[in-house]
């Protein structure tokens, strides 16, 4: 089995070309975490229930997991995750000829409770960008790229990977790699372009220490900045700024959709923006933006406000009286 999965592990990192997150994430949840805490990995499970073949699982020992993992109190996210992990080994076995059919390519998952994204206020937002010192090459680093996160509406992992040469200043234009290694070209406006060309110009050359590098932001090493810094300084400039709400770097991304779409953005630009592969996903921002559609509510349907009813009866009584 363990030599099943490292071949599986490599058809992930060669032909389907994941990023190492997802092979980490696939790795725990089919070999499991034999480091610390309750044993939740799938090839656990089927160890625990003496289940020694690949081809002995099918309908019910996947029930079975679930309830096994419902008990241990996992979240129903996790718990998603897992089956996915599981369904798509089994893909895998099927489609390389280990198994002759998949036994569990129909089985349900349990239904997730949608969460609206949470995103920041405007003023929020220019509180938070305005929080880093940018007297010195730090503060411009981090004034930079929290800009770019809130104008690109980047991932963090996005950010983390910019060279030097992803970015065009003339254009504003910036080349991202996404999920599944999908490129795609984002854009910025004139507050990230001054602030990145601040950074670039007065920031980053004394960050470099000798070391020359293409990652565009670096950390005091002269190192590419690590995605983990980037969370550490968005919930250290949030404290700053005063901002009651856990703030991370995704929540910039939903800020970005959010106040596109409020300011009257076509969603299938802002699918396109953000690299969504499906336009579903990109569809949870217009839930949120209640107060855009309330406001075209307003002033569409003609009974909506009850001052344009009355304005309209006191036209009709001063018709009827002259």
């Amino acid at each position: 089995m363990q030599d099943i999965f490292q071949r599986y592990i490599d058809y992930l990192e060669a032909e389907r070309n994941v990023s190492p997150y997802t092979v980490r994430n696939y790795t725990s949840d089919l070999v499991g975490n034999y480091k610390r805490g309750p044993e939740k990995g799938f090839f656990q499970f089927l160890k625990l229930k003496g289940i020694k073949s690949l081809d002995q699982v099918d309908k019910q020992v996947l029930r079975d997991y679930l309830a096994y993992l419902m008990e241990m109190g996992i979240a129903k996210a996790s718990i998603v995750r897992k089956l996915s992990a599981v369904r798509s080994f089994y893909r895998y076995l099927t489609r390389e000829g280990i198994l002759t059919k998949n036994p569990i390519e129909q089985a349900a998952s349990p239904r997730l409770d949608r969460r609206l994204p949470s995103f920041l206020t405007v003023d929020e937002t220019v509180r938070l960008l305005k929080a880093p010192d940018t007297s010195t090459p730090q503060g411009k680093r981090d004034r930079a790229l929290m800009e770019l996160i809130y104008a690109a509406g980047l991932r963090v992992s996005e950010l983390a990977s910019l060279d030097l040469g992803s970015v065009n200043l003339d254009s504003r234009e910036i080349r991202v790699w996404g999920k599944g290694s999908k490129e795609r070209v984002v854009l910025m406006g004139e507050i990230a372009d001054s602030a990145l060309k601040d950074y670039l110009e007065n920031g980053r050359p004394q960050m470099v220490a000798g070391k020359p590098t293409d990652a565009l932001f670096l950390n005091r090493d002269g190192q590419r900045l690590s995605q983990r810094t980037v969370q550490k300084m968005l919930i250290r400039y949030a404290a700053m700024a005063g901002i009651d709400k856990k703030v991370y770097p995704h929540l910039l991304r939903h800020t970005f959709a959010t106040h596109l779409l409020d300011g009257g953005a076509d969603l299938r630009v802002v699918q396109e923006l953000l690299g969504h592969a499906n336009l579903s996903t990109t569809q949870i921002y217009t839930h949120v933006t209640r107060g855009r559609v309330k406001k075209a509510y307003l002033a569409a349907h003609p009974l909506a406000d009850a001052d344009n009813i009355n304005n309209e009866d006191n036209n009709k009584g001063t018709g009827v009286s002259s």
